[in-house]
């Protein structure tokens, strides 16, 4: 039974779809140059192995299965964002803002993260000057910084320092996604029923489609090509132009 109003169930089901085919393509084994696209830190592994007593095997595994958990993470932040596409008075633009909503009286310009604190200081910074410089040029609009999972439904003022100055303004705002759903629909409990939708949607599509089963990634034998002892391998890898590794390579 589908009992969302405010998006149609096919269009509900698209976006689920494309979530799961997202989901999907991660699943693809991991080779040796994307497993180390951003270099893996060898020192910090060796680190782990002795506080951790794990195999540099299993270490290994745990980085894999972190490469796949961030990209699933991206997934999930596009179904959030893409959904939006589907409601009334909301564009999903392809650059700049994640959400734009336009009720015809004012607009509401959003920035979308999955966590509350997955921003670091700069990064915070950097996004409530955006939002500043949009509500200077145009003053009776609003900009969000929308989070999925927050620290409790709200939607106050986001209060920062921003270059050592303390910030606050009542169109600059911090909002739950909750609260969100409820501004750009008028139904209370909106993301509620999105929630509990969803497992009946996706347990319909995934029946219907060819889901990947957990690869065999050939990043192991990759490495113990380079060398037979991991470590080794793991220090050519990233330090194969730094002097005096290449004694390793023999």
């Amino acid at each position: 039974m589908y009992n969302l109003e405010f998006i149609s169930q096919e269009n509900f089901r698209a976006c689920v779809l494309e979530t799961i085919k997202l989901y999907n393509r991660y699943m693809k084994p991991i080779d040796l140059q994307k497993f180390n696209s951003n270099i893996i830190d060898p020192i910090k592994l060796l680190f782990d192995q002795a506080v951790s007593h794990k195999s540099y095997e299993d270490l290994i595994q745990a980085e894999l299965d972190r490469q796949r958990d961030k990209s699933n993470n991206n997934a999930i932040g596009y179904f959030h964002q893409n959904m939006f596409q589907y409601v009334k008075n909301c564009v999903v633009p392809k650059e700049g803002w994640d959400v734009i909503f336009d009720n015809g009286s004012y607009k509401i310009y959003v920035e979308m993260k999955n966590k509350h604190n997955t921003m670091n200081s700069a990064s915070s910074q950097a996004t409530y000057k955006k939002m500043k410089q949009q509500i200077e040029n145009f003053p009776h609009d609003y900009c969000y910084l929308v989070e999925v999972i927050s620290n409790g439904s709200k939607n106050a003022p986001w209060e920062l320092s921003v270059d050592h100055v303390k910030c606050s303004h009542e169109h600059i705002r911090r909002v739950s996604i909750d609260r969100f759903y409820k501004e750009v629909t008028g139904i209370s409990d909106a993301f509620y029923q999105i929630c509990m939708q969803l497992p009946v949607e996706i347990e319909a599509l995934v029946s219907t489609q060819k889901i990947s089963n957990l690869p065999i990634d050939p990043v192991y034998d990759e490495l113990k090509q380079i060398n037979p002892n991991l470590l080794k391998s793991l220090y050519l890898l990233a330090f194969n132009t730094y002097e005096g590794f290449e004694a390793l390579k023999s």
